[in-house]
């Protein structure tokens, strides 16, 4: 049976710290989850009750085999979640964050040398999973070394631009040598994918653009049949070629802003899946996105429908999750 959704990229394990308002050097208490932008996509997907699947690579490592274990338990099949054979090869990834509420939260990622998520290789593609998924969903950090790089494409390639594929717009400069090396392999990944989603930092990287109905328009240029750019305190624009959609944040009291996103990518995808008109499913995602920002984890906290709904109708963020 074909997956509703799969996803391509990033994993690992976040490490959060349970004091806040202080830097790394004065935390006393950590708590470990599972992570990584493609990961978490895939998990808030499966809150809302869709069959998903993520490729990625481990390390040959506990961690490697937490990843494993945790993305199973959150609903997430793990078959193309596959460790790196050589147990001298890097581990799997570790990242850090400070918790500075409400718009703060620096990131670090302890990842040693090439990740093993960035050492996806052409040939160990599922490519049947790829071309028969409802949706298909990859990131840019991916496009950002060999051969993940490569990976990506030939996974593009198989699927032909059908259906709905996603490319999380998803910059993050610390994988970059430069801005425009990011602006190029994305130029180049916009030709295969059918929705981007980003904020205006990312636009502008991606198009050139961090105007949202300018970037909205150089997306859909370029053949997308969806743009949706995040504008932060301002909501969200959503735009087809024949439709213009804005929403405004939803008021939460923010714990940690970082897997708002990923949130938001998981709703978004069961929204569309469920043919929803693009208002309704840009607000099920924004809210979707907006409870998570107000929780400390990522994964684990990525809301059911039921929570959203409850929230849609309520006007207020449910109680926080822990599992």
């Amino acid at each position: 049976m074909a997956h509703d959704l799969v996803t391509l990229g990033r994993t690992g394990v976040d490490l959060y710290p349970l004091d806040h308002g202080v830097g790394l050097e004065d935390v006393r208490t950590f708590q470990k989850f599972l992570g990584g932008s493609a990961t978490n996509v895939a998990v808030a997907a499966a809150r809302h009750g869709r069959r998903t699947a993520l490729i990625t690579r481990v390390g040959d490592d506990p961690f490697g085999r937490y990843v494993r274990a945790e993305a199973a338990r959150l609903g997430v099949d793990p078959q193309h979640v596959t460790a790196i054979s050589d147990p001298a090869g890097p581990p799997t990834p570790v990242t850090f964050c400070e918790v500075f509420p409400p718009d703060d939260f620096p990131l670090y990622f302890y990842r040693h040398g090439a990740a093993p998520d960035l050492m996806i290789e052409p040939a160990d593609l599922p490519l049947a999973d790829i071309r028969d998924t409802a949706v298909f969903w990859a990131t840019v950090t991916g496009l950002s070394a060999e051969p993940s790089r490569s990976a990506h494409f030939a996974a593009w390639r198989a699927r032909g631009r059908r259906g709905v594929t996603v490319l999380d717009l998803d910059y993050r400069p610390m994988f970059w040598a430069r801005p425009e090396e990011a602006r190029e392999q994305v130029g180049r990944a916009l030709d295969h994918v059918t929705v981007a989603v980003g904020n205006r930092e990312e636009c502008q990287v991606a198009v050139g653009e961090s105007d949202p109905q300018r970037a909205a328009d150089a997306l859909l240029a370029r053949g997308l049949e969806l743009a949706v750019v995040k504008q932060g305190p301002k909501g969200v624009l959503a735009a087809t070629r024949a439709e213009r959609v804005e929403v405004a944040p939803f008021p939460v009291e923010v714990v940690n802003g970082l897997g708002a996103g990923d949130a938001f990518g998981g709703a978004l995808v069961h929204g569309l899946l469920s043919g929803w008109e693009l208002r309704r499913v840009v607000e099920f995602a924004n809210v979707a996105g907006a409870i998570v920002a107000s929780r400390l984890a990522c994964s684990t906290a990525m809301p059911t429908t039921a929570e959203v709904e409850a929230a849609l109708a309520t006007g207020a963020a449910p109680r926080e999750r822990t599992a």
